[in-house]
């Protein structure tokens, strides 16, 4: 059965170009324009899209932008919020609103974008990796509150990813701020939206896209500190002073 997708974005030219990549889906795919951290028009969202496709099954939590490639020292109250604002309260509205829909499925599955830097130390993205590991904390603990429930619930840990993530978050080329695909090799998004879907299918707890990830995590794990130690010499000279 082929899937149904709602696709949402605060931003119309980059919905559409969404739109156009997933091909000619007709009434298969509908497009949503809503700023994540406008919590009333995310709580109108579910109307619309069950009037358009009739029920909804699952979410794909992936709103996201990142700082300044600044020190917190350097960055301002404003910046910080924004990231919290998009990057957390953004996952919290689409999550609360929506998971009492999926409860009332036979079957749900919710993902929840995290990032490599939401359990790995990245200098000059400190406050947006802060934001990544509340939401790997949230979609864990999530996920032991729905054990005994229908809804499944997976985390997932991108690496370097090909992405507009940089100007999406109005960081200019100059402020390279996306401190994962810096020093490696990005993952095309295509490969990073394969591995996804096979997650959600295969009900994975928790999944790290791309060798980067899997390669961090397990420094991570042997020697934290060492870890973060090699991370920072190697970003240091992407900080803005």
């Amino acid at each position: 059965m082929e899937a149904e997708v709602a696709a949402v974005d605060i931003n119309a030219e980059s919905l559409q170009e969404t739109i156009e990549l997933a091909g000619n889906l007709g009434d298969k795919i509908s497009k949503h324009i809503v700023n994540v951290t406008d919590r009333k028009s995310v709580e109108d969202l579910p109307e619309k899209i069950i009037t358009h496709h009739g029920a909804i099954d699952g979410i794909i939590n992936n709103a996201g932008i990142i700082q300044p490639f600044v020190r917190i020292n350097d960055l301002s109250y404003e910046a910080i919020e924004r990231v919290v604002n998009v990057n957390f309260w953004g996952q919290v509205y689409v999550l609360k609103t929506f998971l009492p829909f999926l409860l009332e499925r036979p079957e749900a599955h919710i993902v929840n974008v995290s990032s490599m830097g939401g359990f790995f130390p990245f200098p000059g993205q400190t406050m947006y990796g802060a934001t990544k590991a509340a939401i790997k904390l949230l979609s864990e603990g999530l996920n032991s509150e729905l054990s005994d429930t229908n809804v499944r619930v997976t985390v997932v840990f991108p690496g370097a990813t090909e992405t507009n993530i940089s100007e999406n978050s109005g960081v200019s080329m100059n402020q390279e701020a996306d401190s994962e695909s810096a020093a490696m090799k990005a993952l095309p998004a295509s490969e990073a939206a394969r591995i996804i879907i096979d997650a959600i299918e295969k009900d994975k707890y928790r999944v790290f896209v791309g060798k980067d990830s899997k390669m961090m995590d397990l420094m991570y794990r042997i020697s934290p500190k060492r870890a973060a130690a090699y991370i920072s010499k190697q970003m240091q000279s992407l900080l803005t002073d």
